[in-house]
């Protein structure tokens, strides 16, 4: 019999709340509430979460999961499944780490009541890459302010007069938004707020001295709720669960910046055996993890879906797309990264493994959002290198942005969810008797790109010459093609 999920059907440990978490979505519960459980449970730590709810629809909706945590009591169960060590393994756990969750447009009295209080240590956010942005003239007297950097401008300028400027009184503020130095950035707009709105010196230098803004970067694919299979899945957890959230196996934190060490003290997931990383800066890690695993994403996805792919786990069914993204990751994106050549080797085929999860449905469609920008910041640095320092054209790079042109081309069928009016410059200035000089303009004259690709020589035409191949042969005899070479 399938039983309701609330208290009364488990036992929930009561914890003093420490962390403030802005957003209530998949992620942040199947990643970092997870991740705080595992840490509560053995003994670690002893804090529990309240989780705010960051946004309110234009129209004045109440949006998110609030109602849906109240119902199971801020209850649900992480539902893992992947490949370790080439076999299959599984891991469910039901969460009890979120003690309360709230919407501050309905409840600011409750929010108030928790970022005032002496027990907060921390604040968590994921609230998109789009939360993470400075708008000027936001009005830090509403209840709450609009945009997240003035919220938390607001929220710690009211704990600071709250506390009279206690240095104890300080927090850690942890970002999960996906953009890089999501801190940084979200330090310097609280300071932008602070003197726009003349907050004052002994403010700044409260928030400067005795707060600590970590940049991070997260891994784990993470589906979400099992709309597919739910059935099942409740029979299994013999609980009417309807937060279940789905995710793989694999989970990555690193977090740095200059109060790195006094987070580790507020935050020691490293402790209970989880896979986060305490550094001085995340720079370097995140250009690895980047060019390898985000790079290999970006440049497989145009090749699949011309290929009649669907899903990463298809992609990497079809021989010779794997055959193309382990080579490319071998011969052009390892050799570039200044770190042990071996250890890179082990850390790429961990990353790769993952493509193989028969148990995650990571869609390509959904992975090629934006792909014109996150082609330039994952995959043209390795092509830039290539040519700088070792004086070569990267050409299964090349071949990815090949396959991207025609994959944004009108002749593909496909319709790209990224920025109309590069799309639509794309398809506009084809010319198909002359493809280097179309190559050439959508790279120097289009606006797309930050960066002109052809300061690297040799990758006008190279490209040139794989889209010629894309549109004469089609993709797969076209890949066939490269990999004959």
């Amino acid at each position: 019999m399938i039983k309701q999920l609330n208290k009364s059907a488990v036992s929930k440990p009561e914890r003093p709340v420490r962390i403030l978490q802005f957003g209530e979505g998949n992620f942040l519960r199947a990643f970092v509430d997870w991740q705080i459980d595992i840490a509560n449970e053995k003994g670690v730590m002893n804090s529990g979460v309240a989780i705010c709810q960051p946004i309110l629809d234009p129209e004045h909706k109440v949006l998110g999961m609030i109602d849906m945590l109240h119902k199971q009591d801020n209850l649900y169960h992480v539902y893992l499944e992947g490949i370790e060590n080439k076999q299959p393994k599984k891991d469910v756990r039901l969460v009890k780490s979120v003690m309360d969750s709230f919407n501050p447009y309905v409840d600011y009295a409750k929010y108030e009541q928790y970022f005032l209080s002496p027990e907060l240590k921390i604040t968590i956010s994921n609230t998109t890459e789009a939360g993470i942005r400075y708008e000027e003239g936001d009005d830090l007297t509403a209840c709450p302010p609009k945009s997240y950097p003035a919220k938390m401008t607001a929220l710690l300028y009211k704990r600071f007069k709250h506390f009279g400027g206690d240095p104890s009184k300080g927090l850690c503020i942890i970002c999960c938004e996906l953009i890089e130095n999501n801190g940084s950035t979200l330090h310097e707009y609280v300071i932008r707020h602070a003197e726009y709105n003349k907050l004052g010196q002994d403010f700044i230098d409260w928030v400067e001295q005795n707060c600590h803004f970590c940049d991070t970067l997260v891994d784990r694919i993470v589906p979400g709720f099992p709309r597919d299979t739910i059935n099942e899945i409740k029979e299994e957890l013999g609980f009417d669960d309807n937060l279940v959230v789905k995710a793989e196996l694999y989970h990555l934190w690193a977090i740095g910046g200059p109060g790195y060490k006094e987070v580790m003290k507020e935050l020691p997931l490293d402790k209970a055996g989880l896979h986060v990383i305490f550094m001085p800066s995340i720079k370097q890690f995140r250009d690895k993890k980047v060019r390898i695993l985000n790079g290999s994403h970006t440049g497989m996805v145009p090749i699949a879906l011309q290929m009649g792919c669907e899903t990463v786990m298809d992609a990497f069914n079809t021989p010779a797309i794997e055959k193309f993204i382990n080579d490319m990751v071998a011969e052009e994106v390892i050799p570039m990264i200044e770190e042990d050549q071996a250890e890179l080797k082990r850390f790429a085929a961990g990353i790769l493994e993952r493509f193989y999860n028969p148990y995650i449905k990571h869609m390509l469609k959904s992975i090629s959002l934006n792909s014109l920008s996150k082609w330039e910041a994952r995959n043209y640095p390795t092509v830039k290198d290539n040519w700088f320092k070792a004086k070569r054209v990267a050409q299964h790079e090349c071949f990815t942005f090949a396959a991207l042109l025609s994959l944004y081309g009108p002749e593909s069928g496909f319709q790209p969810d990224d920025t109309q009016e590069f799309v639509d410059f794309i398809r506009k200035n084809g010319n198909s008797a002359d493809l280097e000089a179309t190559v050439a303009k959508i790279v120097k004259e289009s606006g797309i790109f930050t960066v002109d690709f052809s300061e690297v020589p040799g990758f006008v035409p190279a490209v040139a010459a794989y889209l010629a191949d894309i549109r004469g042969l089609g993709m797969a005899k076209a890949l066939d093609k490269f990999l004959s070479k």
